[in-house]
Order: structure tokens, then C-alpha cells, then sequence
């Protein structure tokens, strides 16, 4: 019989190539769910991973069985892709790969391995992929790749988070990286704590909110030369290239980790007052943070600031 007054879990450990935080209001029996949940993720959606269901699918161009995170996986990448009107597109593999990043930067050793030779050029967009959810299976005609590290990790946060409150969590807080997803009520005292892209060390503003979801995108996250080029991991959809704004580091809050993530990358495409009217547009705030390390924040804000 469960104690009726629950306990606070507090996990950490690596998992989908970052630091991951799992904090939960409930019985000490969900300690290890979260772990094993975002490795099983890990093992069908790491584009470095040979056997993956994204891997297969990247070098392939006919129908694949897939299991059904995946079919989530690509459903909420073509929502997203069209709420953000094609800012946010994980068809730019390729020019992610001719960038350079190809291998995985992570614990894990592994390569991308694409149907079609890698090149920068505007991404293709989502509209050419076919899922069918009935029979688990999704096909990628050979001149689109899947990059699902764009939400992937805010979509982990998610599923896992509602995993634990399914499982008898009061509410559980899951930190994948800079994605945050708490769901359930939370207590008073959960915050989240954004950093500065500048220093990880400084924290720009502290969260609360008692559910939803709150991620970071940063231009510096990953950075590193390729043929004597600085560039990122952000690709703009539309040249194939680092995107090149004075946007550093978006932040935004949103129900969902996956949507928050999409509108985050969508955001940080443009200039900081663009990137404001975009996400207040979509019923989100944000806090954008720019080259100048100047602070730039959506109206409303301050009723989730601790």
C-alpha cells in the first residue's frame, strides 16, 4: 500500500546526449521510470543510432514499420511544421550533415547516413511525408530527411512527464537538456531557472508554473568550424545555412515541450521584435536574448516570474 502523503523523487543522469532532471511529487517506486523511458526513446529516435526507426527511414525511401512514439514523433513535427508556417523544419538534415555534423557529439559514437548525398539548400519541408498511423508505418521519399533533434527532446520531456503522473505521480518535472515539461499540479515551489546564453553560470529569470512547458534554443548551444566556417546547429529552412539574426538564445512557454521547442527555433529565425510578435501571435510567451545581451520579453511575462 502507497504511503498516503507522497515522496519527492529527484533523479539525474545522461540520456539523449544531454543532462537530464526528473524531479517528481510521488511514490519512490517511479525512481528509474523516466531513465528507462527516454533510453527506450533514445534507441528509435537518435539519427546516430544504425538500427533506429529515424535512422532506417533516413537512408531508405520506401514504407517502414516504426513503433508508435515515432508516429507521435512525426505528427507533432508536421503540426509544428505548419503552426510555424515552415520556420520550423526538421527536413534540413542534410544541410545539417554538409555543415559538418554528421557524427554524434555525444557519449554515444555514431554516424548519419542519408539517402541522397548531403548538400546546404533550402529544405524541402514536411508535406512530402506519408504516415499512416493505422499500420505504424511512415514513408520518406528519398529527397527528404528526418531531424528530430529539433523536438525530439522537448517531445521526451512530454511523454515522459505524463508517463509518471499516468503512474501515480502527483506531478513530475522532466529537464531534458533545455526542455522542461511539468505535468500534473506541481507544488508552490518547483521553478525553473533560465540561463544566459553567455554564461551558465548567470540565471536571466526564474519560472513558475504549476504545468506546461518551458524550453530553450540557443545559437551556441553547438558551434563548431567546418571548412574554416563558424557555424551551428540551427538551420534556416530556407538557405540551408546557420541562421544569421541577432537572436542568441530563445526561451518559451507553452502547454506542450515539442511545441514550445518548434516555436523556440521558429523564433530565433528572425530579429528580437519579430521574434516577440511571432510568439505572442501564437498564444505563447518568451524571453529572447540578443547578441547585445539585451533581454526582450513578451508582454505578460512577468505572471510566471518566481
Amino acid at each position: 500500500m502507497e504511503a498516503a502523503s507522497p515522496l519527492t523523487v529527484t533523479d539525474r543522469f545522461r540520456a539523449m546526449g544531454s543532462d537530464v532532471v526528473v524531479v517528481i511529487d510521488g511514490p519512490e517506486r517511479l525512481s528509474g521510470q523516466a531513465e528507462t523511458k527516454l533510453n527506450q526513446l533514445e534507441q528509435v529516435w537518435s539519427r546516430f543510432i544504425d538500427d533506429s526507426d529515424i535512422s532506417i527511414l533516413n537512408r531508405t525511401d520506401t514504407w517502414q514499420r516504426v513503433s508508435s512514439d515515432t508516429i507521435t514523433l512525426f505528427e507533432r513535427a508536421v503540426t509544428a511544421w505548419e503552426v510555424t508556417s515552415g520556420a520550423f523544419d526538421p527536413t534540413v538534415l542534410p544541410s545539417l550533415v554538409a555543415s559538418g555534423y554528421s557524427e554524434s557529439r555525444s557519449e554515444h559514437a555514431g554516424r548519419t547516413v542519408l539517402a541522397s548525398p548531403p548538400s546546404r539548400r533550402p529544405a524541402p519541408g514536411m508535406a512530402q511525408i506519408e504516415i499512416d498511423a493505422a499500420h505504424n508505418r511512415i514513408h520518406l521519399p528519398e529527397v527528404v530527411s528526418f531531424d528530430p533533434g529539433g523536438i525530439g527532446k522537448g517531445l521526451a520531456a512530454d511523454i515522459v512527464a505524463e508517463s509518471l503522473v499516468a503512474s501515480g505521480a502527483i506531478a513530475a518535472m522532466v529537464a531534458v537538456g533545455g526542455d522542461v515539461r511539468i505535468a500534473g499540479e506541481a507544488p508552490g515551489n518547483w521553478a525553473v531557472e533560465v540561463e544566459s546564453p553567455f554564461d551558465p553560470n548567470e540565471t536571466i529569470a526564474t519560472l513558475r508554473l504549476l504545468t506546461g512547458a518551458v524550453c530553450t534554443s540557443s545559437v551556441q548551444a553547438k558551434t563548431w568550424t567546418h571548412d574554416a566556417e563558424s557555424v551551428h546547429h540551427i538551420i534556416d529552412p530556407t538557405t540551408g545555412f546557420s541562421t544569421s539574426s541577432s537572436i542568441v538564445s530563445t526561451t518559451v512557454i507553452a502547454a506542450d515541450a515539442w511545441l514550445a521547442e518548434a516555436l523556440c527555433k521558429a523564433a530565433i529565425m528572425t530579429e528580437p521584435l519579430d521574434a516577440i510578435a511571432f510568439c505572442q501571435s501564437r498564444g505563447v510567451e518568451a524571453i529572447i536574448v540578443d547578441i547585445e545581451g539585451v533581454v526582450w520579453t513578451t508582454d505578460a511575462i512577468a505572471r510566471f516570474a518566481a
